[in-house]
């Protein structure tokens, strides 16, 4: 849990932590949608390698990136199984009868892990090279052409950028029940299934009073600072595109272009 990067942000003074958050939100929907549009398994060097690119400018430790997966890696296992047993093919490398293990089901598990990875990497970067406060301007911003059909904008905005910062402090919360319930004897480790799930009663309901408790702490909070939306709010810091942010868009664009010229080609 303590390995949770989701939601956290490391900060820097990195050419990506500089760019302008709308920049970074742009470029990761640009990436989601390589990854997307790839269909076969060697394509998903581009998207790679624009990961490793991002990675490298942002300054960010590799051991960010890498515990970002942590929690994923059982439902990648159970990904790459599941598609063992029932994605069909002609190369059959395993025949027990009742199951064929065939070349393009592997190859098939395979491509969607590396999928996933390259998405939860990708989503983590913006996160930990992006303030929780210059995040949710950007998708104000981003979001404020909609405002004329009545669209919440600012406040979407705001439940986005809280969920994702309490994700680091929840986790970092049941770490500590966890630890409090250990040292009065309580097993999290020993038995079947059923019963190591019955033993997360003692950590889930103190950590729902726990949450409870920080929501209206931050309500009072908020309201104690006079917030009543984003209706005439200011801000000291105004985001301003700068040439590095064209440079970045266009670098990215670039990457996207290849991609689709790639799969045309092919």
């Amino acid at each position: 849990m303590r390995d949770i990067t989701l939601g956290q942000f490391v900060a820097g003074n990195s050419f990506i932590h500089r760019l302008d958050p709308r920049t970074k939100i742009a470029m990761m929907i640009l990436y989601i949608a390589m990854t997307f549009l790839v269909k076969q398994i060697y394509f998903l060097t581009i998207p790679f390698f624009y990961l490793v690119l991002e990675l490298v400018l942002s300054k960010i430790s590799l051991k960010y990136i890498l515990n970002s997966l942590k929690p994923i890696r059982f439902l990648l296992i159970f990904m790459f199984i599941l598609n063992l047993f029932f994605t069909k093919g002609e190369h059959v490398w395993l025949d027990l009868g009742f199951w064929k293990l065939t070349g393009e089901a592997v190859l098939q598990s395979f491509f969607l892990s590396v999928r996933i990875i390259l998405l939860v990497a990708g989503a983590s970067m913006l996160t930990l090279t992006t303030s929780p406060i210059a995040l949710t301007d950007g998708l104000e911003r981003l979001l404020a052409p909609l405002k004329i059909f009545r669209f919440p904008a600012h406040e979407l905005a705001m439940m986005m950028t809280i969920a994702l910062r309490f994700v680091p402090t929840l986790m970092d919360e049941s770490e500590k029940i966890r630890n409090a319930q250990m040292s009065r004897g309580a097993d999290f480790e020993s038995g079947n299934v059923f019963r190591r799930v019955k033993s997360m009663i003692p950590i889930l309901i103190p950590l729902f009073v726990s949450s409870f408790r920080k929501a209206d702490e931050l309500a009072i909070a908020m309201e104690s600072r006079c917030y009543h939306g984003g209706e005439g709010r200011t801000r000291m810091k105004q985001l301003k595109f700068r040439k590095d942010d064209l440079f970045a868009i266009l670098v990215t664009l670039l990457f996207v272009a290849v991609l689709i010229v790639l799969l045309v080609a092919v």
